[in-house]
């Protein structure tokens, strides 16, 4: 596996003269060498157009006067560095002024785009620029022999241009139609995927594809499967954040296919010159790629003239260099998980690249140091000692027989909000104790947890997220309770600044627990993504330890933004601790500069093998642990950054 990846962009306009003016073979090489790179994506076409080679498919951009992709190649190749190949499938800004009856039009009653501001036109597919783009895709496979191809800004979109209305007319459909034109949508982008895979078949057959949308979308294996392997967008920086990794990536190891994790060297997003993130955060976003079990892509764009800036390769050398002695514990270690979130994007079918309740709970789950993946309904469930629902998981025929199969098995199920329901809302499918009367009236209300909480003490906690009146069902077990505010805040009465007050009256159960699992009666992780709030996270966190009892395979001391995995190789278990802590710094932009060292990590593995060492890798310094009563215990007496412990048995 080709853990050290660069993607290389280089969209350049045909404005610029001098394109590849300043390329060096040795100065290129050198930059891989420093970045410790072994594979580079690199361009034959960009989003300008243009191609960076000979072609007689396409047009060399008017500037470029050698093959500027093949002595890319031949140098990448004469260090052992793979070369995979971009091709902006999507836009192509010089095909689009020449014809704009082949632009994507996004929304009914527009025209197509208008070219008087600077910016990409994305173009169809249902049109003849498919014909256009299938032979540049032939003629690179056929000509450079790339490690596979990178192709971009494609995806399922609903289209309004002339040809996608006259195909729906002529089948005899609404042409203005939402649910038609993404009927249509999905039929032109499975053409566009058998059309290219068969174009590359016929030359190099099984060559590695990807396409890229930008969000691997959950739910869609259908859409997944048409790649080869996935990359996983996700530029914290770029407008990602540092929650969107995790989430990503945590669905991606329930699909069986390779998978990387794609950041940049920029400060922001695609398309920053001079732009440069601190190495402690290429350091970090390399480790958690790899802490995954993922590749690691890092973006970087290449100057018009060629030339390689040898600060960035710097950069992406400070994650690259530690990852590389690491990867004798990086190959084929499989993933454990003792949780899985039931993805609402997945579940409800709508593109949400970080919706507010999946991305909530995998903080909470993050920050719990709990061991999950991500899932969709067609996950084997068993897999998995709980299943947590959040906040809006209502649930149909199929995924009752399903949910009920497993919990029938001794599985649980924790379900928070709406989640729970039957389809229409109306009342419980799953015994989680509770039973539904209506939509809670009082919004914020409170809580009154019925259990003990760490660092905090008994009193009504402030939930405001929407909620459901709930009594306890026949089997229904009490583990907190809802107390009222005196009122709603509306014009004709209000206090204080934000809300009234606990008025100390009940509002019935707040937290149930029934033979299927358990039931929080607000959308808890919804409001953890947008609120934060540590009575959210405790109160979660209660509730998962008690389904878990003791099946909760890992346990540390690790501070509050550390992330824990643990995977297993052939004769050992692999676990990484990391610990780094993103700022805000600007409007909307999350950095990594300080990394601190963590002293004195305790971790608890509950593991049913004898285990013979437990070492810190690749330092090989063995650690002293004590293993009874189905537990190894030791501590890692300091980490920086990104630490891996071996458990061999």
């Amino acid at each position: 596996m080709n853990f050290r990846q660069v993607h290389l962009d280089f969209h350049t306009s045909e404005q610029i003269k001098g394109i590849g003016k300043n390329f060096s073979a040795e100065q290129f090489q050198q930059a891989l060498k420093t970045g410790c790179v072994n594979t580079i994506n690199l361009f034959s076409k960009c989003h300008h157009g243009w191609a960076y080679h000979p072609s007689k498919a396409n047009e060399t951009h008017p500037y470029l006067d050698f093959d500027l992709l093949g002595a890319q190649i031949t140098a990448a190749r004469g260090i052992g560095v793979k070369t995979p190949v971009y091709i902006s499938a999507g836009l192509d800004e010089k095909t689009a002024k020449r014809n704009h009856d082949w632009l994507h039009v996004h929304e009914k009653n527009q025209t197509a785009p208008d070219f008087n501001r600077p910016g990409y036109h994305t173009l169809c597919f249902n049109t003849p620029y498919l014909d256009y783009l299938i032979p540049q895709i032939e003629e690179v496979v056929r000509e450079y022999d790339p490690d596979g191809l990178w192709l971009d800004i494609v995806g399922v979109r609903p289209c309004y241009c002339q040809a996608c209305l006259k195909t729906r007319v002529n089948e005899g459909k609404d042409p203005f139609d939402e649910a038609a034109a993404l009927e249509l949508a999905e039929r032109v982008y499975a053409n566009y995927t058998k059309r290219v895979r068969d174009a590359v078949d016929k030359i190099r057959m099984g060559l590695p594809v990807f396409h890229n949308g930008g969000h691997i979308i959950r739910g869609r294996r259908d859409l997944a499967n048409m790649n080869t392997h996935l990359d996983l967008e996700s530029l914290p920086t770029g407008g990602w954040g540092y929650d969107h990794f995790p989430l990503s990536v945590r669905y991606a190891v329930t699909l069986g296919m390779k998978y990387a994790g794609m950041t940049g060297k920029f400060h922001t997003t695609w398309g920053e010159f001079g732009g440069f993130k601190h190495r402690n955060a290429i350091r970090y976003e390399a480790a958690l790629c790899v802490a995954n079990g993922a590749m690691c892509s890092i973006g970087d764009q290449l100057a018009p003239d060629g030339k390689m800036d040898m600060a960035t390769y710097k950069l992406i050398g400070a994650g690259f260099n530690e990852i590389a002695v690491k990867e004798k514990w990086l190959e084929d270690a499989k993933p454990i998980a003792d949780l899985a979130l039931l993805s609402a994007e997945a579940v409800n079918g709508k593109d949400d690249t970080s919706g507010a309740s999946d991305s909530g709970a995998v903080r909470i789950l993050l920050e719990g140091k709990y061991l999950f993946n991500v899932i969709d309904a067609c996950e084997d469930f068993t897999k998995y000692k709980v299943i947590i629902l959040p906040d809006d998981i209502l649930i149909n025929d199929d995924l009752f027989l399903k949910l009920k199969g497993y919990t029938d098995r001794g599985g649980k199920v924790l379900a928070t909000g709406k989640s729970g329901l039957d389809a229409e809302g109306k009342d419980f499918r799953l015994d989680l104790g509770a039973k539904r009367i209506c939509g809670n009236p009082y919004k914020p209300d409170y809580f009154r947890p019925g259990f003990e909480i760490e660092d905090m003490d008994n009193t009504a906690y402030i939930f405001y997220s929407d909620g459901e009146k709930i009594g306890l069902s026949q089997n229904g077990v009490l583990h907190g309770t809802r107390e009222n505010p005196y009122f709603n805040r509306e014009a004709a009465h209000f206090c204080s600044h934000q809300h009234a007050p606990d008025s100390g009256e009940p509002g019935g159960p707040g937290m149930t627990e029934g033979p299927d699992g358990i039931y929080i009666a607000w959308k808890v992780f919804g409001e953890y993504a947008r609120m934060g709030s540590l009575i959210l996270k405790r109160a979660v966190a209660y509730a998962l330890d008690f389904l878990l009892g003791g099946g909760k395979t890992l346990a540390t001391d690790l501070p509050a933004q550390g992330i824990v995995t643990l995977m297993e190789q052939d004769g050992r278990y692999i676990c990484h601790l990391l610990y780094a802590s993103p700022v805000k710094r600007g409007a909307d932009i999350q950095v990594i500069e300080d990394i601190l060292p963590v002293y004195g990590v305790r971790v608890s593995l509950a593991t049913a093998r004898r285990i013979k060492k437990v070492a810190l890798v690749p330092q090989n310094t063995e650690l002293e642990f004590t293993q009874s009563d189905g537990k190894v215990e030791f501590t890692v007496p300091r980490m920086e950054c990104h630490q891996m412990v071996s458990l061999e048995y």
